[in-house]
């Protein structure tokens, strides 16, 4: 069984991280994970740190990606929306943004939109699943899945394609920002559907996966 030790992170900056991380906290961190609404700043910051790959999705309130803007990208690291790559012998893939809530919102969608974007991982899960038996290990996404982790106000609500992703690609692990999880409801921030473990990371978690 292969293992990795991921730093995901999401949605809010938090000083003890800036802390942690240079005093060595985080020195056997393998892998950085971005799940959207990060300052790419703070992204540069952990790779410059820790010295490890990052991959990473935009969330609703980061900038278009462009890769001609320091702004809209984040150095060191590699944008993973609708995209799909092996590190080690892990599948990860990215789906980043959130429901439509404003008319001319950044990176947001409709439901459809979204099922439209995530038609787009077919080829290559189906390509995988002949190459090394299995669609996806990891898919991190900004957004949660509808109906696991999200919230009824319409900025909140999750994105149906991502459930459909999930019975498709059958991943070990799906990991999402975008809902504040706080110590009050910190025990509803992991749900198992399937063979899926799905983690609310916001602001980060230290993680052991495998598959």
């Amino acid at each position: 069984m292969e293992f990795v030790k991921i730093l995901a992170v999401s949605d809010q900056v938090l000083d003890r991280i800036y802390t942690l991380s240079s005093n060595g906290h985080f020195q056997d961190m393998e892998l950085i994970l971005g799940c959207g609404d990060m300052p790419y700043t703070y992204l540069e910051y952990l790779v410059t740190m820790l010295n490890v790959p990052m991959y990473y999705v935009p969330g609703n309130h980061d900038p278009q990606f462009d890769i001609r803007s320091a702004r809209a990208h984040a150095e060191g690291g590699i944008n993973l929306d609708l995209k799909i790559v092996r590190h080690h012998k892990f599948l990860i893939g990215g789906f980043g943004g959130s429901i439509r809530y404003r008319p001319d919102g950044t990176n947001q969608y409709s439901q459809t939109e979204a099922y439209a974007r995530a038609f787009k991982l077919l080829p290559r899960l189906l390509l995988n699943r002949l190459q090394y038996g299995r669609a996806l290990d990891i898919l991190i996404t900004h957004s949660p899945p509808f109906g696991i982790h999200d919230d009824s106000d319409p900025a909140h609500n999750g994105l149906k394609a991502l459930n459909w992703l999930i019975r498709i690609a059958q991943p070990r692990y799906l990991f999402h920002g975008h809902t504040h999880f706080y110590k009050r409801n910190l025990a509803n921030a992991e749900t198992t559907i399937g063979l899926t473990k799905i983690m609310n990371v916001y602001p980060y978690k230290a993680i052991e996966a495998s598959h």
